[in-house]
């Protein structure tokens, strides 16, 4: 993990930079959310050994705070390139999520007493029960009609919430109900660029 720290600094301003040639950050509060997104990444770059909840610790509301993306083990983060590609696709999903509309007042996840969950995405509510391991953070959603398996991570802000490609198309179309296939297709793209990546939401209270 500590090899990760030694790319920080260069991936924070390879990512700004991008941001400003290519128009993903044209406002402070783009650049703002992207870069919260690769602080908090550094606690959350890594899902299988990394930093988890127990059981009380996800319960209570979660809102959207920025993109998130980490790697299931230290070994798949390396090989992929490290802090710099967890920047470049926190850059990213800030842009498609921007582009399907995805924000704090229309994307959250509240976790109950009695694993029982609700959440929006995009606006669009729906709920079930969950399973949570807090020994490696995998999380299970089951709602009326499919099972949506995730993880769950500490970030530096709050809860970092990832899933594979699949499993995050099945979250945005499925659930979130979102029409911009291309943004869709993209963020699943994302997920599949590196073996062993993942991408969501980081949460806050």
């Amino acid at each position: 993990m500590k090899k990760t720290f030694l790319t920080f600094l260069a991936a924070v301003t390879l990512m700004l930079s991008s941001c400003m040639t290519t128009g993903l950050g044209t406002t402070n509060s783009a650049t703002g959310n992207v870069l919260s997104s690769v602080l908090g990444s550094v606690l959350s770059s890594v899902l299988l050994g990394g930093t988890t909840f127990d059981q009380s610790g996800i319960l209570g509301s979660w809102n959207y705070n920025a993109p998130s993306a980490a790697f299931t083990t230290e070994q798949a983060l390396t090989k992929a390139g490290g802090t710099a590609m967890i920047a470049n696709m926190a850059s990213s999903l800030a842009s498609n999520y921007s582009n399907i509309g995805i924000n704090r007042s229309n994307t959250s996840f509240s976790f109950l007493d009695g694993n029982k969950f609700s959440a929006k995405v995009n606006g669009i509510p729906f709920s079930g029960t969950y399973a949570y391991n807090s020994q490696n953070g995998e999380i299970t959603l089951k709602t009326a009609t499919e099972t949506i398996k995730g993880n769950v991570t500490k970030t530096e802000k709050g809860m970092g919430l990832m899933f594979d490609s699949t499993q995050m198309v099945n979250i945005l179309q499925k659930e979130g109900k979102v029409s911009n296939t291309a943004a869709v297709q993209a963020v699943s793209k994302l997920a599949k660029s590196a073996n062993g990546a993942r991408v969501g939401f980081e949460l806050t209270r």
